[in-house]
């Protein structure tokens, strides 16, 4: 079991005294009901879990009515080994969005606040996923507004990954200093990370890649459960879309590695089907970004906080969350050169989809700047209480569109800028260059 940042945010809610039943969403296989399971057998006496996708038949236990007791004798009538015992007792229902009934239930166990409820669902949120018979349900069952805690969590982050590979503390702080003082990097300490950074943009945050590549350390193999994993993305997309999108959802999420190889990586729906149009594709697209699978990074109309106020909503690029599923994705051999320390193929789209991953897991929201006259920044950010471009496919010097925005400071409001790559901690002034690896630290807004 690896070390997650989510255990913090577990023990957060149930100290507080005022909590609700939890509900974790997050895209599937990103280790939610390990996370939760992890948590509840360390601090709850009796577990009852229920997993409504490996076991459509619980659904029973929520019906005719929601009534704890209720539910309470349904469940123990059908596993009369369930030990439920009030102020002992954890209920976890895993993949609740299969069971809306059971999502309804939440509000009366917490007005009956006798057990605590931890619940994970991998599709909530999604708009049209469910058919006629399951909207129906949900209707009736009533969804809780106001008796539920909601979190998110993500796929491991570069952080965590470190943490498995046995990064400590003491490490991390090291490189907090060295990002304070902008001074570089020891070699022997660069370049372990170094090699740690290739090996998370093959491998990625799947818990179950992670685990396969740690214990074999074998691409191929690490490979095939990727495939698996994006294989079950498009069985979803087939399973639960509406059938009129099936198709065109599948078409959008394939064309994800076509969009980020071209020089201007916006997303274009004729990329998804010549003479495509947003209109026809739009909800597709929507449907995917909705299921966690990809993250939307918006154009901006100029370089000035706030960001969100400034988007263009046209005008985007579409990232993979993981970038190891991205890798997966490309053709093979992509993984070999990676290892090597090239990340310059697809026109640079290894390296941003990598910084989209690690800014997007930090819960950063995405945006970048571009205009026709050739002004084109990788991202901007939120830091220290100012909008900052940050560039990350130049390999020398500055980027020219860097160049020009802080050369002119009365036209694009920017004072400082922020370059990742493949290169150690250095500033200018007014450019602080950096190593790739050290993105995760930048926290401050």
């Amino acid at each position: 079991m690896y070390k997650r940042k989510i255990e913090k945010v577990l023990q957060s809610w149930l100290s507080d005294t005022s909590h609700k039943p939890l509900v974790v969403k997050g895209v599937r296989q990103c280790g939610k009901t390990s996370s939760v399971m992890d948590f509840a057998t360390k601090n709850f006496k009796h577990i009852v879990y229920l997993d409504f996708r490996e076991h459509p038949d619980y659904k029973k236990f929520f019906t005719p009515n929601l009534e704890v007791d209720s539910i309470i004798m349904r469940i123990t009538a059908a596993m009369p080994d369930a030990d439920i015992e009030p102020g002992e007792t954890c209920f976890v229902f895993d993949e609740i969005q299969d069971c809306p009934k059971a999502r309804g239930s939440l509000k009366y166990f917490h007005q009956d606040g006798r057990y605590e409820v931890m619940c994970t669902g991998s599709l909530l949120g999604v708009n049209g996923y469910k058919t006629p018979e399951d909207k129906k349900e949900e209707e009736e069952a009533s969804i809780p507004v106001g008796f539920e805690d909601i979190v998110e969590m993500y796929p491991m982050d570069f952080e965590e990954w470190l943490w498995a590979n046995g990064i400590k503390n003491m490490h991390i702080e090291y490189l907090r200093k060295c990002l304070r003082d902008e001074t570089p990097v020891e070699d022997a300490i660069h370049d372990r990370f170094r090699e740690l950074l290739h090996q998370y943009v093959v491998v990625g945050g799947m818990p179950e890649v992670v685990t396969t590549f740690m214990e074999t350390k074998q691409i191929g193999k690490v490979l095939a459960v990727q495939r698996r994993i994006v294989d079950e993305y498009k069985a979803d997309m087939v399973k639960y879309a509406p059938s009129a999108d099936k198709s065109r959802i599948r078409e959008c999420f394939e064309s994800i590695p076509a969009q980020l190889a071209r020089e201007y990586k916006k997303f274009s729906y004729t990329v998804v089907r010549p003479g495509g149009r947003g209109r026809d594709y739009a909800g597709s697209l929507q449907w995917i970004e909705d299921a966690g699978i990809i993250r939307r990074c918006y154009n901006t109309e100029i370089t000035e906080l706030p960001l969100d106020g400034h988007k263009i909503k046209t005008e985007f690029k579409a990232y993979m969350s993981d970038i190891g599923l991205l890798i997966s994705m490309l053709e093979d051999g992509t993984q070999s050169s990676i290892l090597a320390g090239d990340m310059l193929s697809y026109h640079g789209a290894i390296k941003e989809n990598l910084v989209a991953d690690i800014f997007g897991k930090m819960g950063r929201k995405l945006y970048y700047y571009h205009k026709d006259g050739g002004v084109e920044l990788d991202f901007l950010m939120r830091y220290k209480g100012k909008c900052v471009p940050v560039e990350c496919k130049a390999t020398t010097g500055n980027a020219k569109s860097m160049r020009t925005v802080l050369k002119h400071p009365e036209k694009y409001h920017v004072a400082n800028g922020l370059k990742l790559g493949d290169h150690n901690v250095g500033s200018n002034g007014q450019l602080l260059t950096m190593p790739i690896y050290m993105a995760f630290l930048l926290t401050e807004v």
